[in-house]
């Protein structure tokens, strides 16, 4: 069931790589800086503060117009500002505190979240314990309505899984119906969905997919609207180990012809411009795409920079990190958000498969196995999802998972705490999206993010430190195999291309 929903993945990735086209003009707008000279898009500016930098990196010929952005110093890249607000500033500062929890701004506008954000991918959905609607709702009452957040993430295609009487846009309905029960909680929300990636990703399919998503909340805009996946090929865009680039991917029948960083930039914002989007994004992508994105916007007339990058991240998957995203999302550069999932590694950071490995990790035990599968602690004790989510229980991400749970232990906390402690203090998150299928999860998530209480206070230096000394000896750790079999010829696991 794995392989055969990662095939139709990859076939439904009909992408290819294709740089923006030249700029057609250059207009300031509300919060972002684009420059002043609009007949000549390529005009010298009076503070060019990052010319040299990019002219220096070689950036000047791979974006043609990378001369002139560079130059511009505005502060409110990454997102648009409501009309007529001055708001803007530097992504992932600390704007306010609601009953406890602090709220950063995403991107360079006005939109404001919860550090902690509801995961909803599997709210109203088919799997064997997906909250059901009535669990929703008490899940946006007590996180919402009593403990300030504000961020809810979800997207067309939840619940995962679906099924015949729980469809794809269930969730966004249930969040719909919730909102639904009092016109006030709208504005105490921040409405983040996504459209199907792929090639599914056109300027129509931007514009028809939202306006499903609108009518299943049951309101006239939403806050921030992101690609679930890139629509071009890139190799790690979704699950599985696949992380080197292949070039000649790019030329494969089901990544032609993708929509360009600019069709997805202009369409993108039309709709902000059309007051149904306030700021967009991406998920599953790069450094590459988050750059080329924010610059396709730049060089159009009344674009609208990314405000967000949405991406797996955890103690066990530091890549954003490292790999160019946390920097190109700097204020000091693309002034971009991050919000990270996965943050306890889809339950592994919880230790709950330590003690007894998960069900398909028991080959050697039939009769283990089986009573895992019929009595499932999580996800990883599903054969499916077992199969799929392999990488954070690989020998190296196993190794990693036990040291921090020691460390956990020393510092008198459990491993969850650990994990959603230190995602909080990253100063390249924005906010933390996590799921939950009980109450008391949520609970404990939210006291990890009481600004009030004393474990919503940064771990404490020297366990930090203890944190790197094991991020230093194993840095990759979900990405990373000691199960690679001599004859699988270049497949991984779940048949996703490696290394």
């Amino acid at each position: 069931a794995a392989d055969a929903s990662l095939a139709a993945t990859r076939e439904n990735d009909v992408v290819h790589l294709r740089l923006p086209g030249p700029p057609r003009g250059v207009e300031p707008a509300a919060g972002r800086s684009r420059g002043d000279a609009r007949d000549d898009p390529r005009a010298e500016m009076t503070q060019p503060s990052r010319r040299k930098v990019v002219q220096a990196a070689g950036l000047g010929s791979l974006f043609p117009w990378g001369e002139r952005a560079a130059a511009m110093a505005g502060s409110g890249r990454g997102g648009a500002p409501k009309p007529g607000s001055s708001a803007g500033g530097p992504t992932n500062e600390t704007v306010k505190l609601v009953n406890g929890m602090r709220h950063k701004r995403m991107g360079g506008g006005d939109i404001v979240v919860s550090e902690f954000g509801l995961g909803t991918q599997r709210w109203g959905g088919a799997d064997f314990n997906s909250p059901d609607e009535s669990l929703c709702h008490q899940f946006l009452d007590r996180a919402v309505l009593e403990k300030g957040v504000s961020l809810i993430d979800t997207a067309e295609q939840y619940p995962i899984p679906s099924d015949r009487a729980r469809p794809e846009g269930n969730t966004e309905r249930i969040i719909g119906s919730w909102l639904a029960k009092d016109k006030t909680r709208r504005e105490k929300v921040v409405l983040a969905t996504k459209i199907t990636g792929g090639s599914n990703v056109t300027k129509k399919n931007i514009v028809k997919d939202l306006e499903g998503s609108l009518r299943r909340f049951g309101t006239d805009y939403v806050d921030v609207y992101t690609l679930h996946w890139p629509a071009r090929y890139t190799p790690q865009s979704n699950w599985g180990q696949s992380l080197q680039y292949h070039r000649e991917q790019e030329n494969a029948p089901w990544y032609r012809d993708h929509a360009s960083f600019e069709e997805i930039a202009e369409a993108m914002s039309d709709l902000i411009d059309a007051g149904k989007l306030r700021g967009w994004g991406m998920c599953n992508d790069n450094a590459y795409g988050l750059t080329a994105s924010c610059y396709a916007a730049y060089a159009l007339e009344n674009g609208h920079a990314p405000c967000v990058m949405q991406n797996d991240f955890s103690l066990i998957n530091r890549r954003v990190e490292e790999n160019g995203v946390t920097e190109a999302s700097s204020p000091a550069n693309e002034n971009v958000g991050f919000m990270a999932y996965n943050v306890l590694a889809g339950g592994v950071l919880t230790g709950k498969y330590l003690d007894v490995a998960a069900a398909v990790d028991n080959p050697r035990d039939p009769e283990l196995a089986e009573r895992l599968l019929n009595d499932p602690r999580g996800r990883m004790d599903d054969y499916s999802w077992g199969k799929t989510l392999y990488r954070y229980r690989s020998g190296p991400a196993g190794d990693a998972t036990r040291q921090y749970a020691a460390i956990a232990d020393a510092a008198g906390v459990s491993l969850t705490e650990l994990a959603l402690r230190w995602c909080r203090a990253r100063d390249g998150v924005t906010s933390s999206l996590i799921g939950h299928t009980s109450m008391a999860q949520l609970d404990e998530t939210l006291a990890c993010f009481d600004a009030n209480g004393d474990k919503g206070k940064p771990l404490p230096a020297d366990v930090a430190w203890e944190i790197d000394r094991v991020h230093m000896r194993n840095r990759l750790p979900i990405f990373a195999s000691d199960r690679v079999g001599r004859d699988w010829d270049g497949a991984g696991e779940i048949g996703e291309r490696v290394p």
